[in-house]
């Protein structure tokens, strides 16, 4: 039996997420349908609007995202330090872009004066807003809910757009947190979507190379890349991004090639300092989700992590071993 979401997402064992949602019975509700004809691309496009939007608006960072047919991706940084350091006001402003709030929270917002009881009341709903702004189950919430809406109105129907829940992995270390990136950013190119990354639409590579040649050092609504970091999993994206971008061109091409043995030996630095063979590589980038379950790291992290989750058995020890 699957774990609730809450005991799924621990701080203590790491901040980064990855997130997925499909359609239900996996249709090409946000592609083109086959067997219709009928085309629903712009519906990728509202995904990955509300995605930046909620980027800006949470205290979680986007670290990188994929919008496909009948399904999308993210990779999520939890900014505790963010959330914390933010002031009420802050916190009551950022959850009435997303929500109405209550009437003492709406006066709040607009600076009326209130009394003893009714600030101590604001207080309380504020507190509660603060963890909510940091929780993934109600990121993806946020997310779903109002793209479900929206399809199911201009298809004039009802019922389920997505499956019944989002699925999650905790990603414990550098090279887990590496690989999914590259995984998600690859999905197009993998679909024959795309040719290369900067082709690759409704992705966040595609955004960050944009912002790269548009002379924009990173995206401000994606989490920025802080380069090499001794601290484990610092407030940041713990590699260089120039390094980052050349990976995924790099493992792009391959993937591309119809050659079983067309893998270039002359690796990006970055899998050199990681001391990721390119074999095992290729595996990370194309098949993530289906080599993973819940947790994903190497060896050592995944069983110290496995007991903090509360697993009597390690999952996916043996791939996480031979892989990472």
């Amino acid at each position: 039996m699957p774990k609730p979401r809450k005991e799924l997402v621990s701080l203590d064992a790491t901040p980064y997420y990855h997130c997925t949602s499909r359609c239900v019975r996996r249709a090409f509700l946000c592609g083109t349908d086959s067997f219709t004809g009928k085309c629903y691309e712009h519906r990728r496009q509202w995904v990955e609007d509300r995605i930046l939007l909620l980027a800006s608006i949470f205290t979680i960072d986007v670290c990188a995202y994929a919008v496909m047919s009948n399904h999308h991706h993210v990779v999520l940084h939890i900014n505790k330090q963010q959330s914390q350091q933010l002031s009420d006001k802050a916190i009551c402003q950022r959850w009435h872009q997303l929500y109405k709030g209550t009437l003492l929270t709406q006066r709040y917002s607009k600076g009326d004066k209130l009394e003893k009881a009714q600030l101590a009341a604001v207080k309380s709903k504020l507190q509660l807003w603060r963890e909510q702004l940091c929780d993934i189950s109600w990121f993806m919430r946020a997310l779903n809910e109002p793209i479900a809406r929206q399809a199911n109105a201009e298809d004039q129907c009802s019922g389920r757009f997505w499956e019944a829940r989002f699925k999650s992995q905790a990603l414990l270390d550098e090279k887990a947190l590496l690989a999914c990136m590259a995984y998600v950013d690859l999905n197009p190119i993998r679909a024959k979507l795309a040719k290369t990354p900067e082709q690759s639409r409704h992705t966040s590579i595609k955004k960050r190379i944009a912002a790269l040649k548009q002379k924009q050092h990173q995206p401000k609504t994606l989490a920025k890349f802080i380069g090499n970091h001794r601290e484990p999993l610092p407030q940041g994206i713990p590699f260089h991004l120039k390094d980052y971008i050349e990976l995924v061109d790099w493992t792009g091409r391959i993937i591309r090639s119809d050659k079983r043995g067309a893998i270039n030996q002359q690796l990006p630095p970055i899998l050199e300092r990681l001391a990721i063979e390119p074999q095992q590589w290729l595996t990370l980038s194309t098949q993530f989700e289906s080599r993973f379950k819940s947790l994903v790291g190497v060896k050592e992290k995944l069983k110290e992590m496995a007991k903090v989750f509360g697993y009597q058995r390690t999952p996916g020890l043996a791939n996480c071993t031979a892989l990472l």
